[in-house]
């Protein structure tokens, strides 16, 4: 070990060269980490005094630690002077930009660690217990610290430069260990830690060069000639005091929109942080070079067309059912009254190509007349279309005069308008006119004859047939 005389001038050297180099710099970083080597020292002459006056009264054991943490102080004091003694401008109050203070601080922790491997084998033991409990305890944390130190070695961005840092936008104001500050044109200061940072795309406005390109879109008549409208674009940004010369700026014709044609003027400007009163000031000059250049800004254009509405009236959609009732053979022996009164009371009902009108098997208490359009009779289960009805004809007869559920599926062939006559109202009108009632029924059996399954019946058969359905439809309809 030196002797006990020449550690106390060793330290004692060392904090008056520290003094020195305090009162000469006016870097505030430098001289306050130089206060912590001066403590360093301090506590490295206190433990050498101890070890001088009380050392035959310690234990090996203590003597042992004191003597370690004498030698690692005095080391610790050193790196930490030297790294920020060698690394920092000493005329000059600022921090280099090739290493901030967070790497500075890394640089001597490092070194002071490497250090202790060589000054005591029984501190780097704890110091490596104490690392592994630290790292997952403090996981976010030491993240946020890494994260912190690769952005300032990389520096992707400086405090004072615009940036945009995922959803965020502002002027950078502080980047320490654990987050990076941006102050928002709108004032507020936005903490983003530094591992979030260390993932998102960064958009530096201030890099390579401070100028800033920006665009404001503006509508011209389709009146106006296009390289008219360039001119006066052109003669409004050279009006334009935060427009650069150079770069220069130039137009574009962007799209021929619905009620203009849009153009793009294109621009630099010097610091993006005035970027808003820069599309302001050309705004404005734009719209005083068109009225000079007697361009017109369209309005938003929308031409609308009147025409009078007229509800369909009653009257005419009787007229029609009437004439359509008249063509019906079904109906065509019933008098014009009757027609009438099935008209007035029977509805209109319009479905869409592929609907079902009825279905097989279903229960039906009315008939339907296809108005307009085209319906398809199909076959169920075989789906096997069997027969087409067009305008003027009819289906479903015998549900309405005996309440048979219904024999065949029914589909709109396209766009189907229909009338559908009820069994009630048929009720109503075999009250007053039941001679009315067997004329169709005798319609039906007729249809019923006409049909391919029926060419060889005898006409005893279609006699007993109808006689059979008219006692079932005085029966259905109450009329027996």
């Amino acid at each position: 070990m030196v002797p006990l005389s020449e550690q106390v001038i060793l330290g004692i050297a060392a904090i008056a060269v520290m003094l020195g180099i305090m009162s000469f710099t006016v870097n505030r970083l430098v001289r306050r980490k130089l206060r912590l080597s001066i403590v360093l020292l301090v506590g490295y002459l206190v433990a050498d005094f101890a070890l001088a006056v009380y050392g035959k009264g310690f234990s090996t054991a203590t003597v042992g630690e004191l003597t370690a943490f004498a030698k690692l102080a005095l080391v610790a004091s050193l790196i930490n002077a030297l790294v920020f003694v060698l690394v920092n401008p000493l005329r000059a109050d600022r921090v280099p930009d090739r290493f901030p203070t967070i790497l500075q601080d890394a640089i001597v922790i490092a070194l002071v660690l490497l250090s202790s491997t060589f000054l005591s084998q029984q501190l780097l033991t704890t110091s490596a217990v104490s690392a592994v409990v630290l790292g997952f305890a403090l996981q976010d944390t030491l993240g946020n610290a890494f994260a912190g130190l690769a952005i300032q070695s990389e520096k992707p961005f400086h405090v004072g430069q615009w940036v945009k840092l995922g959803e965020f936008e502002g002027r950078v104001a502080e980047v320490t260990w654990r987050a990076t500050k941006l102050r928002t044109k709108a004032g507020n200061l936005v903490i983003l830690p530094n591992n979030v940072v260390a993932k998102e795309a960064i958009t530096n406005y201030s890099e390579p060069a401070a100028q800033t390109r920006l665009f404001v879109d503006v509508g011209a008549s389709y009146l106006s000639p296009p390289n008219k409208v360039k001119v006066a674009i052109m003669e409004a940004l050279r009006h334009s005091p935060r427009v650069l010369t150079s770069p220069a700026p130039d137009i574009l014709l962007q799209a021929f929109d619905a009620s203009a044609i849009t153009y793009r003027a294109r621009f630099w400007i010097e610091n993006y942080d005035s970027d808003e009163e820069a599309r302001d000031e050309t705004r404005t000059a734009i719209y005083y070079s068109f009225r000079r250049h007697h361009i017109e800004i369209p309005w938003p254009i929308q031409v609308q067309y009147m025409r009078e509405w007229h509800e369909p009236g009653v009257a005419q959609k009787v007229e029609e059912e009437e004439r359509l009732l008249a063509s019906v053979d079904l109906f065509a022996s019933l008098s014009q009254e009757i027609r009438h009164q099935i008209a007035v009371a029977s509805p209109t009902a319009v479905f869409g190509s592929g609907e079902t009108i009825v279905r097989q098997g279903d229960e039906g208490q009315s008939m339907f007349v296809v108005m307009s359009g085209t319906v398809s009779v199909v076959l169920e289960p075989s789906h096997d279309e069997v027969a087409r009805i067009q305008a003027g004809g009819y289906f479903g007869e015998m549900s309405l005069l005996t309440g048979e559920p219904r024999s065949a599926t029914v589909l709109a062939a396209g766009d189907t308008a229909v009338v559908e006559i009820s069994a009630s109202l048929f009720r109503r009108i075999a009250a007053v006119h039941p001679e009315a009632i067997e004329e169709i029924g005798m319609a039906a059996v007729a249809r019923r004859a006409g049909l391919d399954q029926l060419k060889t019946a005898t006409v005893e058969t279609v006699t007993v047939e109808a006689n059979t359905l008219l006692t079932r439809m005085k029966r259905f309809l109450r009329l027996a």
